[in-house]
């Protein structure tokens, strides 16, 4: 019986996410398996894995053939690099405190990568905020300015305007003086 590690899908239209399960090569992609080893969004940024390692790793020794995605998962959840360096401890390559010490490195090393990309996404965000921002005050600013300067020509034409209409009432106020003196 040929047993693969693979994906199962799940989830809505345009919205999927995967079990990792390992299942019997003959059935169907979303049919029977044996057993759920995790799961995978790739909805969110960075995608998202909830993995048994263990049970992965148990399923990998007993010859387990993973499909190209799970491969790619168990790369990256570190799956294949401890079956291998459990192989070379299996051979006398190295030694079991070797094998946990170069484990652990990696460990550390793809934790901080992922630390990074987080708080890199986290500053972009907050970055573009910002300059959201920055962009709507300018904006503002531009409006209040147009605003400010049609009250001024408004207040300046209402004061010409109201110039010419003392200019006006000035000479008929002097003729309505003048007028009572000839009488």
């Amino acid at each position: 019986m040929a047993v693969k590690i693979r994906l199962q899908r799940h989830g809505k239209k345009n919205f999927a996410f995967f079990h990792i399960v390992v299942a019997d090569a003959r059935a169907k992609r979303d049919g029977r398996f044996i057993e759920l080893l995790g799961s995978y969004n790739p909805n969110t940024n960075p995608a998202s894995i909830v993995l048994n390692s263990e049970r992965a790793l148990a399923w990998l020794k007993v010859g387990a053939q993973p499909t190209l995605t799970a491969r790619r998962i168990l790369s990256y959840e570190g799956v294949l690099l401890r079956h291998h360096l459990d192989g070379g401890v299996a051979k006398g390559a190295l030694t079991q405190e070797a094998a946990d010490a170069k484990w652990n490195a990696w460990k550390a090393e793809r934790d901080a990568k992922i630390d990074a990309k987080v708080t890199g996404i986290k500053n972009a965000a907050i970055e573009a905020r910002k300059a959201a921002k920055a962009e709507e005050a300018k904006v503002n600013e531009a409006r209040a300015e147009a605003i400010a300067r049609k009250a001024a020509e408004l207040a300046t034409a209402q004061a010409a305007a109201e110039a010419e209409q003392a200019a006006e009432e000035a000479p008929a106020a002097e003729e309505a003086a003048e007028a009572p003196a000839e009488a």
